[in-house]
C-alpha cells in the first residue's frame, strides 16, 4: 500500500528540528492511494512531490504506523504507558558513527520497539515527545537509534492536499489515527489554501499549542 509520509526541516534560529506533517488524503480523510482512480492518484503524487521539495526538508520522515514494519516490534501499551513525570528537559542523542543519510521515524509515545538503527542505509532518529520514559531513551541508546526531543506537541505545521476522490473504504488508514479508546484534539489555524493543477486543494495549517491545564 503506497502513503504519503512527513518532512523534516530547521526552525529559523533554532537547533529545535521543526516537524511537518505533509500529507494527501482523499476527501474523506483516507490516505492509502492504491485504488483511487489513476488519474487522482498520478495528479496528487506529482503534487504530492512538487510541495515535498518546496519545504527543502532535512531528511525523509515517518510517521510510527508506516515505520513499524521497519521497526520489527512494538512495545506493550503497559510499557507505553509509563511515561515520564520529571520536569526537567532532557538532551537529545546521537549515535556514535558517522552518517550522510537519516530516516527520522515521528513515535510521540515511544512505541517502536527497534531491532536495528538503520533502514536501508539511513541511520534512524526517533522523533519524540518528552513524556517518553527514561527506560525507553535508554532502550534506544544500547539499539544505537538517535533521538530528538522536540517538546510536548507533536507538530508544528500540518500540510494536507485534498485529492478530488471520496475513497470509502472501512478500516483504511486515514490521516491521523490512534488505536484503542485514546483521542488526541488539537487547534489548528489555518495559515494557506491553495487550488492545485488537476483540482488538488493545498491546505496548510499551525498547530497551536494547547492551553496550560488542558
Amino acid at each position: 500500500m503506497e502513503r504519503m509520509g512527513n518532512e523534516m526541516t530547521t526552525s529559523p534560529g533554532s537547533r529545535r528540528p521543526r516537524i511537518v506533517c505533509h500529507m494527501a488524503a482523499s476527501l474523506d480523510g483516507r490516505i492509502v492511494v492504491d485504488g483511487w482512480p489513476e488519474s487522482v492518484a498520478l495528479a496528487v503524487r506529482r503534487e504530492y512531490e512538487r510541495v515535498h521539495a518546496s519545504y527543502e526538508a532535512d531528511g525523509w520522515i515517518c510517521g510510527r504506523v508506516t515505520m513499524e514494519p521497519f521497526a520489527k516490534r512494538m512495545r506493550s501499551e503497559a510499557d507505553v504507558a509509563r511515561e515520564y513525570s520529571g520536569t526537567t528537559g532532557r538532551e537529545d542523542f546521537r549515535a556514535p558513527g558517522d552518517f550522510e543519510t537519516f530516516a527520522f521515524a515521528i513515535d510521540p509515545s515511544g512505541r517502536l520497539a527497534w531491532e536495528t538503527n538503520d533502514i536501508d542505509g539511513d541511520h534512524v532518529v526517533a522523533i519524540l515527545s518528552e513524556r517518553v520514559s527514561d527506560d525507553y531513551l535508554a532502550f534506544l541508546r544500547g539499539r544505537g537509534v538517535s533521538y530528538l526531543l522536540p517538546g510536548k506537541h507533536d507538530v508544528d505545521e500540518v500540510s494536507v492536499l485534498v485529492a478530488p476522490a471520496v475513497d470509502g473504504r472501512v478500516g483504511t488508514p486515514t490521516l491521523f489515527d490512534l488505536g484503542g479508546d485514546r483521542a488526541a484534539s488539537s487547534r489548528l489555524v489555518l495559515e494557506h489554501v491553495e487550488r492545485r493543477p488537476d483540482d488538488v486543494l493545498w491546505l496548510r495549517y499551525r498547530v497551536e499549542p494547547p492551553s496550560e491545564g488542558k
